[in-house]
């Protein structure tokens, strides 16, 4: 006797739905399909009446499969699970019909040809959930400890919460110090704080706690395992420096005749020794030799640095050091870089001499800087009396990056008044939109018009040094449309700054294939939903914090930071995680041992067994992606809940005739 029975949900989703289906009469017809003991339409399934509809029936009239036709399965499977599971009802006897997304959107302004899909998914659906199997979780033990990459202020941030929570941190940096670009700003928008006072204590903080183990100049080289087990292993390069015994006097960089220009933390405006520290606050104090540009490595001279070092702490000889350990939680927090501007060719930064990069006003205007605070030109003497700012260069243009940078209006406003308050020159700022959008943004935007800055709407065609008039020789000319007056300008300014836009690190593809994480059309790494999960990514265990994820400014970073954090002291709370089955096994019987799974598996979860001469899945690595199933030649892998009897189910369902009294799939027979 065939007792299997089946509930069927239709949600209007307001008028998502409901506004280009019949979803009344998809409901009704729905109830004339093959198993189906009660068809329902609501307005909204995924609200408390919604589900609590679904527990009713699941015990009334004992329902033992569930189908809900609504929305994206990435928005609620796990909501209508949990409503099945509450009933009594292994959760993943239920399936899903996206009617939302398939149906009403894609067909807007046809409501049979939409209410007749629906139908269809509808059938397919029904027909693949009863072929569907009680599955049980998998649960797994959850390590402790947590890798945190990259040490800016997002995994600063992140850190310091998990630390002070209790437990162990290893926050990885591949710079000599902590920091990251925070650390180069002069003042932060829109309070005008002074960056280093701000960022200095939580480096301080985090160098000293107890329960962080800080790993700088150093870069994860592999990642193996999977949620609350993965095992990392570390390679922290050689500082030829003996941590142990160095004090951090400075006495070793004072007495160095080699002096280099410091690309990264001076941006390319300064110089350090071929022994430095990046900068006075670094986090940890120890310098680093750069092997380069150090005389000894180069010509086996000097020794300067190991002569005048009053503790004896210069080690030649030092080599890189490889770390081993277990973590059951990663967040990665790599940051960003800045976009190029020698891309815009037209812009002449690399040619004009006073065209400068927002980071480079960045290091000219801080204390700590090149020239100590003071704005002048390259000359290093002459204080500008005019300057020109130019937002969005390399975001919002389809030539280089689409997408807005978040940052730049308000680094561009910060900078008008930096200029303002250390020189009094004339400032013009030209951008395409002003987007003052986060808390006291548009204040301060307001404060600056108030300054006396002279905006100009309008792109940038051209910045020239060729003068057209004795006003602009020796001047750097800026040529943009001006939208608002609706005519071309030509601005004759001192010093240029270009707000260069925000781009993904250059290895971040290669950072998320090492964990697992994929990357979007952009570079930055992508999360498991940008609304509802913007901390999380498709790989358990593994979460993303800060700029790694997409433009953002400093309190939006510290937030996600603190976010991820949470997110891995919830998990760690727990002491053990429950994982999906949804899983690939390989029947060991009839393995031939070919071995291409284990060349294909994106998640490094099959391995082979030399001794049985076959391959096998771990199940707790495995993500489910049907690659191996697709693959393998044999036909020996089955990859639970998609197996080829339910996916042909699906197949046979979606093909019913929508406008039949008895709808019937036409395979149904031959499935059975």
């Amino acid at each position: 006797m065939d007792d299997r029975r089946v509930g069927v949900y239709v949600c209007h989703c307001g008028h998502n739905i409901a506004g280009t289906v019949d979803v009344e009469q998809v409901a009704e017809w729905a109830q004339r399909l093959p198993h189906v003991a009660v068809a329902r339409h609501f307005q909204f399934m995924c609200a408390s009446t919604g589900q609590e509809l679904i527990e009713e029936d699941v015990r009334e009239l004992g329902l033992t499969h569930v189908v809900v036709a609504s929305c994206s399965p990435l928005m609620h499977e796990k909501t209508f699970r949990n409503a099945c599971q509450r009933a009594g009802l292994n959760p993943f006897l239920f399936a899903m019909a996206n009617i939302r997304e398939h149906a009403s959107w894609v067909h807007p302004n046809d409501r049979d040809g939409a209410t007749a899909k629906a139908k269809a998914l509808i059938s397919a659906a029904v027909s693949r959930v009863l072929r569907q199997n009680e599955l049980e979780p998998i649960r797994v033990n959850i390590h402790p400890a947590t890798l945190v990459v990259g040490g800016g202020i997002a995994g600063i941030q992140a850190a310091l919460e998990i630390a002070d929570a209790g437990h162990h941190v290893y926050l990885v940096e591949r710079e000599p110090s902590i920091g990251g670009h925070m650390a180069m700003f002069d003042k932060t928008f829109p309070t005008l704080d002074c960056a280093a006072c701000i960022l200095t204590p939580k480096m301080f903080d985090v160098g000293t706690h107890p329960n962080v183990t800080l790993l700088t100049y150093s870069e994860v080289e592999n990642v193996e395992g999977y949620v609350g087990n993965f095992q990392v292993r570390v390679r922290q390069k050689a500082r030829r420096v003996i941590e142990d015994l160095c004090t951090g006097c400075g006495t070793c960089w004072e007495k160095c005749p080699i002096k280099v220009i410091d690309e990264v933390f001076e941006a390319g405006l300064g110089y350090r020794k071929a022994i430095y520290r990046p900068f006075p606050q670094s986090v940890p104090k120890y310098p680093v030799i750069d092997v380069e540009n150090c005389t000894y490595f180069r010509t086996g001279k000097c020794r300067m640095c190991e002569k005048s070092c009053p503790a004896g702490a210069i080690d030649f000889d030092m080599e890189d050091r490889i770390i081993e350990f277990e973590v059951g939680n990663i967040i990665l927090a790599t940051g960003y870089k800045l976009f190029d501007c020698r891309r815009i060719p037209q812009y002449g930064y690399g040619r004009l001499p006073n065209v400068y990069t927002s980071l480079e006003f960045e290091r000219l205007t801080n204390a700590a800087g090149p020239t100590g605070g003071k704005v002048t030109l390259r000359d290093g003497e002459t204080e500008p009396k005019s300057v020109a700012i130019i937002h969005c260069v390399g975001s919002r243009d389809r030539n280089y990056n689409r997408y807005c940078s978040a940052i730049c209006c308000m680094s561009s406003l910060k900078f008008a008044h930096l200029v303002k308050e250390k020189t009094g020159a004339e400032v013009y700022n030209f951008y395409i939109d002003m987007r003052p959008i986060a808390k006291e943004y548009e204040e301060f935007y307001h404060r600056i018009l108030e300054e006396g800055t002279h905006f100009i709407r309008g792109r940038v065609a051209e910045i020239t040094d060729a003068a057209h008039t004795a006003e602009e020789e020796g001047k750097t000319i800026v040529v943009a449309e001006d939208t608002l007056l609706g005519r071309q300008r030509r601005i004759p300014v001192d010093m240029v700054i270009l707000a260069a836009g925000l781009e993904p690190q250059a290895d971040a593809a290669e950072i998320g294939r090492m964990f697992g994480v994929g990357c979007g059309t952009a570079g930055f790494f992508t999360e498991r939903h940008p609304k509802l999960d913007p901390v999380a990514t498709m790989t358990e265990g593994v979460y993303i914090a800060g700029a790694c994820q997409g433009p953002k400014d400093i309190p939006d970073t510290v937030a996600q930071g603190a976010a991820a954090a949470a997110r891995v002291l919830g998990v760690i709370s727990q002491r053990e995680v429950t994982l999906e089955p949804i899983r690939a096994s390989i029947d060991e019987s009839r393995c031939s041992g070919c071995r291409i799974c284990n060349a294909l598996c994106p998640y490094n979860a099959i391995e082979y067994l030399e001794a049985e001469g076959v391959s096998r899945v771990n199940a707790a690595m495995c993500k489910g992606c049907g690659t191996c199933v697709a693959a393998c030649p044999s036909h020996v892998i089955t990859g639970a809940h998609f197996t080829f009897e339910q996916v042909m189910a699906e197949i046979d369902g979606i093909m019913v005739d929508v406008y039949s009294e008895s709808p019937t799939a036409p395979l149904a027979e031959i499935m059975a």
